[in-house]
């Protein structure tokens, strides 16, 4: 029903910026006005954590206070995208990046991986000090 695709990932040194985008596509707005859209990232030997999540379609999209003042999170309703926007990034950001979709009608959004059933394949960010 909902395909992911990420794009945007790089190697950059510290301080430096990159911008993800998620193109969404599949039956999401036509039956969906509004549903959970968030950006994992999942470090080698890690565990997948969020690091902004909220509804789409209009909806609020918070990151979180982990990434907060450096991270921003926007949307395209037209192009059907969510971008990542990154900010002088830190070695400890080097992750592979996951936009996931959750059509679960919830109160809020949730922030762990287990809720979302729709995922992108990923895109790698090294930042190298």
């Amino acid at each position: 029903q909902v395909q992911l695709v990420e794009s945007g990932g790089d190697s950059v040194q510290t301080g430096g910026s990159l911008r993800l985008s998620c193109a969404t596509s599949g039956q999401t707005y036509k039956t969906y006005k509004y549903y959970c859209l968030a950006w994992f990232r999942q470090a080698p030997g890690k565990e997948r954590e969020a690091v902004a999540a909220g509804y789409t379609g209009g909806g609020t999209i918070s990151v979180a206070d982990s990434v907060k003042g450096r991270f921003t999170v926007d949307e395209d309703n037209a192009k059907n995208s969510l971008y990542l926007q990154m900010n002088n990034l830190k070695p400890e950001d080097t992750a592979m990046y996951f936009c996931a979709a959750d059509l679960m009608v919830r109160p809020r959004c949730s922030w762990s991986p287990d809720d979302y059933n729709y995922w992108g394949q990923g895109t790698q960010v090294t930042v190298s000090s």
